[in-house]
């Protein structure tokens, strides 16, 4: 669905690309732009703010807004990867590197897997906290239920749809996947993931005795259909972030969801969905879920809110399908229960509509941020660099020169200060050692765009 603000967006682009308006030209009117497409004043700025965000105008107070740039050539996509049939080893010594040097002090950390702080309503979930300790019994020193909160269910049913029976409430999407994936496999079993992957999951199967197998993936449609169908009948498990894949952030389509849904159906083969990030959209509405195709009870849904709202409050849920009795007794045995407090708080913010205005904010930063990455890179990395164009998330999967090595890159940036993630951190493979994943979780500013500078010419 196009809205006039993309239209006159694309319209004034088109007329920067052409030299019809040029840099340092100064723009019309926000009064002229109502007139010229029979717009409200506030349809008008969204248009501004887009080509804003692009970094193609700029504003000067008490003047106006001014070209500031032409559109950059757009750099390539990276490949379809190509990971072999079979994958055996260890995760490389590097991510726990990563993860250390994350946080050392005045780093620039564009490995980040999560948004900043910044970027989220400490204020208001730190009243929420006050108002969980006051209306709880106990005042939240119970113990919780073991499927978890019946309020947050009931909010996340309400949200997402479906029955709040169907979802059992776990410490974050990690145990969701863990519990899903020991609910529906044992030691020895081979599970298929995308390839690319989050080097969580590998760890994860991993410490599960799993063999993984992984599949080929198109950086903007996911996992290539053709291969999944050829390996459902050598797996146990498939393992899909169905919604802006990290690292890639890659998006199936709803065609492509409704064909794994029947190809799992048709083959037994259960489906543990990672939706993690689906709420980070940037077009006009959510994408959909695989489950939301699924009449079997086969697909086992894992979600949070440690993407969106509150990473440290480890609240997450899955909704298990025909595994629901099973993955209760798991939690039993591993958790017994989670946090009181926490569900209550994320509960009482999706009940109020918090939780949706604060995505609305969200959403819209950070698909500033990635058109503003984007551009830097394109500016300061060498020919030749590819990068994935991500309609959600904030994750950027950068492609470099074949020669490349991006853990020797790592060492050199990190004596800059600045942090990456090496591409070799998401596969059990050997490969994508010429790739990197880049986070644009982080709000822009004169630091990141130097730290981005630094990295390109670190690369020639």
């Amino acid at each position: 669905m196009a809205y006039l603000y993309d239209r006159i967006a694309s319209d004034i682009e088109q007329q920067i690309a052409q030299s019809v308006l040029r840099v340092g030209d100064k723009l019309p009117s926000l009064r002229l732009i109502c007139e010229r497409y029979g717009v409200s004043q506030s349809t008008a700025l969204q248009a501004y703010y887009q080509l804003e965000a692009r970094s193609l105008i700029e504003s000067r107070p008490r003047s106006g807004y001014f070209v500031h740039r032409s559109p950059k050539r757009q750099l390539p996509l990276p490949e379809i990867s190509a990971p072999g049939q079979a994958a055996s080893g260890e995760l490389h010594g590097i991510i726990s590197r990563v993860y250390r040097d994350m946080g050392r002090d005045g780093a620039v950390p564009l490995s980040l897997g999560a948004p900043a702080l910044a970027l989220l309503p400490v204020a208001k979930l730190n009243k929420g906290l006050v108002k969980a300790t006051r209306s709880l019994a106990g005042s939240g020193l119970a113990y919780e239920q073991v499927q978890g909160n019946a309020n947050l269910r009931r909010q996340v049913a309400r949200f997402y749809g479906g029955n709040a029976e169907d979802l059992v409430v776990t410490a974050g999407c990690m145990e969701a996947l863990s519990l899903s994936l020991m609910a529906v496999t044992q030691r020895g079993d081979t599970i298929a993931v995308e390839s690319p992957v989050y080097f969580g999951i590998l760890q994860l199967a991993q410490s599960l005795g799993l063999a993984v197998m992984e599949l080929p993936t198109h950086p903007q449609t996911g996992v290539e259909i053709d291969a999944l169908k050829k390996a459902l009948n050598k797996v146990n498990a498939v393992l899909l972030v169905s919604n802006f894949n990290n690292p890639l952030g890659s998006l199936m389509p709803d065609a492509h969801k409704k064909e794994v849904v029947r190809l799992i159906q048709h083959y037994g083969v259960p489906l543990i969905e990672d939706d993690l990030y689906g709420e980070v959209y940037f077009g006009a509405e959510r994408p959909r879920s695989c489950r939301s195709f699924d009449d079997s009870g086969l697909v086992l849904w894992c979600s949070s809110v440690s993407k969106t709202l509150a990473p440290g409050y480890r609240v997450g849920w899955v909704a298990p399908g025909k595994f629901r009795d099973e993955v209760l007794r798991l939690k039993l045995y591993h958790s017994i229960a989670g946090t009181t407090i926490t569900q209550e708080v994320i509960a009482g913010f999706l009940e109020t509509g918090r939780y949706a205005h604060h995505l609305r904010s969200l959403r819209h930063t950070l698909q500033a941020n990635a058109l503003r990455y984007t551009r830097a890179i394109a500016d300061y990395f060498p020919e030749g660099t590819k990068i994935s164009r991500p309609q959600g998330g904030f994750m950027l999967w950068v492609e470099l020169a074949a020669k490349t090595d991006s853990v020797a890159l790592y060492e050199r940036a990190m004596r800059q200060g600045i942090s990456i993630a090496p591409g070799n951190m998401f596969s059990l493979q050997d490969q994508y050692r010429n790739c990197m994943r880049l986070s644009y979780g982080m709000p822009w500013n004169s630091t990141i765009e130097d730290a981005l500078k630094r990295l390109g010419k670190l690369m020639i």
